[in-house]
This record gives structure tokens, C-alpha cells and sequence, in this order.
């Protein structure tokens, strides 16, 4: 079957035939030509090929994860460059980051200190990462949120 590909135009009852007689089946591969394409093959075994190849290009897609990073309003200097270290890993292995500061009670009076923390930490992170949504407010919670930037593949 393999090796003797042949590209012949043959009438329907021809086709199925001579894929009668090597017992294998007669696959239509392209319907919407004129004359249809078809193949003959062992279905099961086509079907099953046809399956792997879709199960590998799934494989191949990369799958983007969210990792979360939780500051608070007074979050001071060693936590934040602690937690930009994390953000670099995450953003470096293509992760996306949604870094955000908490505001619990009276807190939320500072909305600017907020803004100010999410912003250095975008500004930290340039190289790694693009802003993908600026610091926005939500309820009690103040969000911003990073994606990597594609790695270009040297030739």
C-alpha cells in the first residue's frame, strides 16, 4: 500500500474494487475536489495516525498558566524585590502574572500606594514581562497583570 502510491483517476466502483481486493478500505481525503480525492487505506490504522497527530499538536501547544503574586499596601522593600525574583521565574518559564495588592479595612484609603506598588513592579519587570492590563481596581483588590515576552529562536 505504501510504496505503490499511484495518483490514477478511477470511477467509484473501480476504486472500491481494487480496495476490495488488497482488503483495505477506500477513504475519501479531500471532498471538495473535482475529482474527489480519496485513498486506499486500513481505516482503523488511519483513523488511529489521525489521532496521534492531533494529540501531538495538542502536546506541542503551550499551555498558559496564571501564577498570582499578593502584595499589601505597605508591603515593604525586601518583600517586594523578594517577590519580583519569583515574578522573573515565573515570567521567564512563560508563565503570565497577575500581581495584585490586597486592601484590608481602612487600608483601601491608600488606593494611590497601591497603584505605586504595581507600577514599580511592572517597571521592575519590563524586561521579562509586557503589561498586559494596568493597575486596575476591583472591589478590595487592586490588579495588574503581566505576560511573558516571546523568546525569539536563533536560525
Amino acid at each position: 500500500m505504501g510504496d505503490n502510491i499511484t495518483s490514477d483517476i478511477y470511477s467509484t466502483e473501480d476504486a472500491l474494487k481494487l480496495a476490495k481486493e488488497q482488503e483495505l478500505d477506500l477513504v475519501e481525503i479531500v471532498p471538495t475536489a473535482d475529482p474527489p480525492v480519496c485513498r486506499i487505506v486500513d481505516y482503523q490504522k488511519f483513523l488511529y495516525d489521525k489521532k496521534k497527530k492531533e494529540k501531538e499538536l495538542k502536546s506541542k501547544q503551550g499551555k498558559q498558566v496564571v501564577k498570582e503574586i499578593r502584595f499589601g499596601p505597605n508591603t515593604d522593600e525586601h518583600d517586594f524585590n523578594f517577590k519580583v525574583k519569583h515574578a522573573m521565574n515565573f515570567l521567564e518559564e512563560g508563565n503570565k502574572v497577575k500581581a495584585y495588592v490586597h486592601f484590608r479595612g481602612r487600608s483601601i484609603a491608600y488606593k494611590e500606594k497601591g497603584e505605586i506598588i504595581l507600577l514599580k513592579f511592572a517597571q521592575a519587570l519590563e524586561e521579562y514581562g509586557k503589561v498586559e492590563l494596568l493597575p486596575k481596581l476591583e472591589g478590595n483588590r487592586m490588579f495588574i497583570h503581566l505576560a511573558p515576552i516571546p523568546v525569539k529562536k536563533k536560525k
